[in-house]
């Protein structure tokens, strides 16, 4: 089986030192393995996504001396696979239509203050199921001017999912990794998979794009390896196939807080400006300098 990684940014911003690492760890795992490196563009998000930032993200790659196979996977371009996988779990019955808001699920938790002790997932809040007895599927019409969250408890059905990590979660997790109903119901919950604004989700696009790209290794930050439950359910749910995961440490600055975009100081195109090679970049991430497709 080839070896095939992705990255896969948002543009929504400039690159940083922590998507740098992120596309490093992805394209030496790949190269190092005679295998494929893709880059895919998620770009569900209109509202904030930007032509301008697309363009840059292939130039500070390209600088980077990554390389990749075209044409580039946009999500915004893949919106039929995600409305079938909607339709299908829907005529399932594990969706169901969600109206509510924060302030709605906040209430409903009948949390005293914003900030107070809250029972949180990978999807931030877990919701309260307020909406969850919404008629539904099958043989109905799937609703399109709401948001459409996943019935978790019918999902699980008291069925074990299990997923391989390779490299290590943020308590240290790895090799195989099983999850049990109670965790998803009680600590990940009813996730939404189509949001309002968008028609699809992270999660529910995510697990589409790998499994449509013939993702075998997904690489990622420690941040995101709760979210692997969700999409080792989805992928159980649409018979596609469970890569590899391999989660990484993440990247932060001196006060030990994760980098984000709109931290312009670590942008690689300020580097760039300031004199910067490739190879420099390399030496602050703590990676080996290998041969990449511009001696790097």
């Amino acid at each position: 089986m080839t070896t095939r990684t992705r990255f896969a940014p948002s543009p929504t911003g400039p690159l940083h030192l922590g998507h740098a690492f992120s596309a490093l760890v992805a394209y030496d795992m790949a190269h190092g393995a005679e295998g494929e490196f893709l880059l895919r563009i998620e770009d569900i998000d209109t509202s904030r996504a930007r032509p301008a930032w697309e363009a840059q993200i292939y130039e500070d790659l390209q600088w980077l001396g990554l390389d990749w196979p075209t044409p580039v996977l946009r999500q915004s371009e893949n919106m039929a696979a995600y409305e079938s996988a909607l339709d299908r779990l829907w005529q399932a019955g594990l969706l169901y239509p969600c109206s509510c808001n924060r302030r709605d699920i906040l209430e409903a938790m009948s949390a005293p203050q914003e900030g107070a002790s809250l029972p949180m997932g990978p999807d931030g809040l877990i919701y309260p199921g307020t909406c969850r007895d919404t008629p539904r599927g099958p043989g109905t019409e799937r609703p399109r001017d709401s948001a459409l969250r996943l019935d978790m408890r019918r999902a699980v059905a008291q069925r074990l999912f299990a997923f391989t990590e390779t490299g290590a979660g943020p308590g240290g997790e790895t090799g195989l990794i099983t999850v049990t109903p109670d965790q998803l119901i009680h600590h990940v919950g009813d996730v939404v998979l189509s949001r309002r604004d968008m028609g699809t989700s992270y999660h529910l696009s995510v697990v589409m794009d790998d499994a449509a790209q013939g993702i075998t290794h997904v690489t990622r930050g420690a941040d995101l390896f709760e979210a692997t439950a969700i999409h080792v359910v989805l992928q159980n749910l649409l018979d596609l196939p469970i890569p590899l995961y391999h989660h990484h440490r993440l990247i932060r600055d001196e006060a030990g807080k994760r980098l984000a975009k709109r931290d312009d100081a670590r942008a690689l195109a300020t580097y760039r400006d300031q004199g910067l090679q490739p190879a420099d970049i390399r030496s602050m991430l703590g990676l080996p300098s290998t041969a990449g497709s511009q001696g790097l």
